[in-house]
Parts: C-alpha cells; sequence; structure tokens
C-alpha cells in the first residue's frame, strides 16, 4: 500500500478521533513535510484541510437526519466551539448548520467523499547513493509556496538569478532549491539560493536556512528541468516506501551543478532527501 492510500485509510478509520499531521504521517512512515507533499500532489488537497472537510461532510449528514445538539456536532467534528464550527461549515457548504439541520437534505451542498487512489504510472528511478551532508547555508530569494501554487517558483529563479557569482561570501557557483517548514494545509517555504559562508553582508530582502549535517539519500533527476516533479513523485512513492528507510524533518533540497542550464535543462540536478538514521523499517 503506498503511503498516500494508507493515509486515506487511516484518516477514514480515524475520522472521530483526534488526527494531527504527525500522527498521520507517523502512522505512514513518513515525515510531516513528505506526507504534506506527496499527498497534495496526488490528491490535490492538503492534509488537513481534507480531514476538515471529511468531517464536516459527516457533520452535515448528522445534521439532515437531525441531530438535536448542533454544538455535539461541533465537538464530534473536532472543534471546540458553536461558532467556529458553524464558520467552517459556512466556508464549505454556503449554509450555516442550522439551515442545514432544518432542510433536512443533503441535494446542493459540496460533500467530500472519501477519497480512492488509482493506480498510477510512476517514473522509474535510479538507486540513490548516501552521503552525510556537511552545514550549509543558503541564501537567497525565498517565497511561500503550496503545491497548488509552485507555479511561482520559476519566476522566484528568475529574480534570483541576477545575483548568482555577485553576492559577498558565495562559496561557489552550485545552486540550491531548499524546501523546509511545511504545514498541514500543503504549504511550504522555498528558497532558491547560493551556499554562503555568512549572513552580514546580504541583502535585507534575502532568505537564509541553515542544514545541518545528517545522512541524506541523492538521486539524480533525468531528463528535462520540468519533469523534475515526477522524479520527485517516484521518489516519495516508490522508492521510499520501498526502502525500508524514513524520511527525517529536516530540508530536502535540490542541488543544481555550475554549469546548470535552466533553459535548454542541462546540467546535473539532485535532489537530496533527508533521511531518519535511527530507523530502518524491515523488509
Amino acid at each position: 500500500m503506498n503511503p498516500v492510500t494508507k493515509a486515506l485509510w487511516f484518516i477514514e478509520i480515524e475520522l472521530g478521533d483526534e488526527l494531527t499531521l504527525e500522527r498521520i504521517a507517523s502512522n505512514c512512515g513518513m515525515s510531516r513535510f513528505g506526507l504534506s507533499r506527496l499527498f497534495s500532489m496526488s490528491t490535490g488537497w492538503p492534509v488537513m484541510r481534507y480531514v476538515r472537510s471529511r468531517r464536516l461532510t459527516r457533520a452535515a449528514r448528522s445534521l439532515t437526519q437531525g441531530a438535536p445538539d448542533i454544538l455535539g456536532v461541533a465537538i464530534d467534528a473536532g472543534y471546540g466551539s458553536h461558532e467556529a464550527f458553524t464558520r467552517a461549515f459556512r466556508d464549505l457548504f454556503g449554509l450555516t448548520p442550522e439551515q442545514v439541520r432544518a432542510r433536512r437534505e443533503l441535494n446542493g451542498l459540496s460533500l467530500v467523499e472519501p477519497l480512492r487512489m488509482k493506480e498510477t504510472k510512476l517514473t522509474e528511478i535510479a538507486a540513490p547513493r548516501f552521503e552525510m551532508g556537511e552545514r550549509l547555508l543558503i541564501a537567497g530569494m525565498g517565497g511561500r509556496f503550496t503545491f497548488e501554487t509552485n507555479e511561482g517558483i520559476p519566476a522566484l529563479w528568475q529574480t534570483f538569478n541576477p545575483y548568482i557569482g555577485n553576492l559577498p561570501d558565495q562559496v561557489n557557483g552550485v545552486t540550491y532549491g531548499v524546501c523546509c517548514n511545511a504545514d498541514g494545509e500543503g504549504g511550504f517555504d522555498y528558497i532558491a539560493g547560493v551556499q554562503v559562508t555568512n549572513r552580514e553582508r546580504l541583502p535585507a530582502s534575502f532568505r537564509c536556512v541553515e542544514i545541518e549535517p545528517r545522512c541524506y539519500a541523492v538521486f539524480e533527476h533525468k531528463g528535462h528541468i520540468s519533469t523534475l516533479h515526477e522524479t520527485v513523485h517516484g521518489i516519495w512513492n516508490r522508492w521510499l516506501p520501498e526502502s525500508g528507510r524514513e524520511a527525517a524533518e529536516a530540508p530536502e533540497f535540490e542541488r543544481y551543478s555550475e554549469d546548470f542550464d535552466p533553459c535548454a535543462g542541462t546540467g546535473v540536478v539532485e535532489i537530496w532527501l533527508p533521511l531518519r538514521d535511527d530507523v530502518r523499517r524491515p523488509d
């Protein structure tokens, strides 16, 4: 069972209990960022938004069956107050809980039914090499994205490109695309940058991220840069579940060689996946 299918199953059987991104990811043997990324790529839904929508759909069914206590329905759906429940319910369905209970039918409501994953063809992934990464200080242009809005990342690179080779304390011409600070709503920070020795003389608008030494599985992307997402999807959905390893809660990054040409898509592109070195699941 692939991680997303496992997450969907776990969400359904635990829908009435406390569900956090950390708990769902742990059950799937993944990091929170890894699950957020893979779930959104595979389903189009941020994990926790899907959980809330499933709970609200179940609440709507309960209301149409004449549930007498709306606060009780709200608590069952994971909300601590009538007001918070009403806001979320109206945002999803366009009606208040009272209105749905009064009309006694679900017609016209945008119900979110359980997702069922279809088998999809995955990109073949060459075996990675394993490296102990060094401490890195990456500086560059950053933005907050979701897996639905990541088409803005190329524009971020276009803004950053003139700085490459012109920054004080830059180490070399290798560039990095760093993904970090994911949340259960599908959001993550992305920094297009280079390695520097310190941050003191950087432009005020720059973002910095420190990457600590740890073990990585390093994959070389084959093909044009426009198909990078296919390699990433294959790593998370095929290689990681089959490897017996678990991704760490740490920044993941793309590493572009000094001669990489983004227009031609030539040059070496590597994906560095951080691994938990204290966990290896049995084969």
